[in-house]
């Protein structure tokens, strides 16, 4: 894919995460795809950080939307290339310092097929 294709995709999935879209969100998405973050392996050790499937990412979603009404994702810039895009934003959090986000996403064929998150 172009590159501006691979940051459209970023910017939708951006879109839909800040506005609580959850299946916009998970349309975005291959059925079998990956997700990795820290915040998970810290809330779910037993996973890892690590999980599959558009239901695994449904229920993190949607537990993370629940708990955490006033998470927000401030976009600072999208780098894409090849077959992967890298998300740079801030993820603010009312009460919460701003915390530094690296997230990349790899597409085939137009979804997801692997995320992965890094804190700064």
């Amino acid at each position: 894919m172009e590159p501006e294709q691979l940051k459209a995709i970023a910017n939708q999935w951006m879109e839909h995460f800040n506005d609580r879209n959850l299946d916009g969100l998970l349309d975005l998405y291959h059925p079998q795809a990956t997700h990795y973050s820290p915040k998970l392996k810290q809330r779910q050790p037993e996973t890892n950080g690590l999980i599959q499937g558009k239901e695994a990412l449904r229920a993190w979603w949607q537990d993370a939307f629940t708990r955490l009404p006033t998470l927000y994702y401030d976009l600072e810039r999208l780098t894409a290339s090849d077959d992967r895009v890298l998300m740079e934003y801030k993820r603010q959090l009312r009460g919460e310092a701003d915390l530094l986000v690296a997230e990349v996403l790899r597409i085939d064929s137009g979804l997801i097929i692997e995320s992965r998150v890094y804190h700064g």
